[in-house]
């Protein structure tokens, strides 16, 4: 009978500590928060952490400090999959030393705000992040030993609010695609039950008429690569646009489907530019000019303002543009 190897051991701060060549309190701040410390001495510490893989032990801080380590993300039942911005507002825990669980609630906002008092009131969290609003009317009823930030970014099903609303990049689009020389435009709009797809409709219309160009009309799509294609297919031969704002990329691949059916070539006869920079759409052909969006940033710097609210510390926020347009192959100037 062969005797099982005894459990390996965790490593400890103080070997943490050793490799990276700093002292224990050192490390020890480094889990607290990382501002304040130098790079170099950051890099040291990061290179240590992931050479042992170490974990913070969040039993026993929370015993010698009474703190737990641990946060929650309450978010409402997931329509769709919202992994970048959870690993943007993951890793910022991380970084400050923090364990984060994700609460998925179904229901609108009163059962939300009862969820997220739940949450509070057990003891067992440093602080809860809502990604979706709740009642303003539980000031009074708040448990001190938790801390609540709400980063209103959706609604009760999952649709982008807020931030996440914001359509300039459209107009952005529309300005080049007119310098390029086009004239005649058409745009396939989303699920207009999103008020980032009224946004994007309302911006066009504005960007179209302040230019003096041709809108030959808004198509009420949903957010389908169906809708997209259909778009195109039920054009008469003598009003096709000479670009074509897509309200996300899977509309505009659509288009681009619907544009080769009728024999048409993307870009030298037809532009086209999407929304939201899916990974494929760089290996289209041609690869489709879109609209970024660093939902990486976005949640890292709401978990930043729930960090902030426990300690004090502000680590270092996300930087870049909410919204950035990547200009790529299916955009050219319209045919002579």
């Amino acid at each position: 009978m062969t005797q099982s190897s005894p459990p390996a051991r965790r490593p400890t701060i103080k070997q943490v500590a050793h490799l990276a060549g700093v002292s224990h309190q050192t490390v020890s701040r480094y889990l607290r928060s990382r501002e304040g410390l130098k790079p170099a001495t950051l890099a040291r510490i990061d290179a240590a952490v992931r050479e042992l893989d170490y974990r913070p032990n969040l039993i026993a801080r929370s015993m010698r400090t009474r703190r737990t380590g641990r946060l929650a993300l309450v978010m409402p039942a997931m329509a769709y999959n919202p992994a970048r911005m959870l690993a943007g507002a993951a890793a910022a825990a991380h970084e400050a030393g923090f364990a984060v669980e994700v609460v998925s609630v179904e229901g609108g906002a009163d059962v939300r705000t009862e969820r997220v008092l739940e949450l509070a009131d057990s003891g067992q969290l440093e602080g809860i992040l809502a990604l979706a609003p709740i009642k303003s009317a539980i000031e009074g009823r708040l448990p001190e030993r938790a801390a609540i930030v709400v980063s209103a970014d959706f609604d009760d099903a999952m649709r982008g609010i807020g931030e996440l609303t914001d359509a300039a990049p459209v107009d952005e689009i529309v300005e080049h695609l007119a310098a390029l020389g086009h004239r005649r435009f058409l745009h396939v709009a989303g699920d207009l039950q999103f008020a980032s797809a009224r946004a994007r409709k309302a911006t066009y219309l504005e960007a179209v008429d302040r230019l003096g160009l041709e809108s030959l009309g808004v198509f009420d799509g949903d957010w389908s690569g169906d809708s997209g294609a259909a778009a195109i297919r039920m054009r008469a031969a003598g009003r096709m646009p000479t670009a074509v704002v897509a309200a996300n990329d899977l509309v505009a691949a659509g288009v681009i489907r619907g544009a080769k059916d009728r024999g048409l070539e993307v870009p030298r006869d037809l532009s086209v530019t999407g929304w939201d920079n899916l990974e494929v759409c760089r290996y289209l052909p041609p690869a489709l000019t879109t609209v970024h969006v660093d939902l990486e940033g976005l949640g890292r710097n709401a978990m930043l303002r729930l960090i902030k609210a426990i300690n004090g510390s502000e680590p270092e926020p996300s930087r870049q543009p909410l919204n950035t347009v990547i200009w790529r192959e299916s955009v050219a100037p319209p045919p002579a």
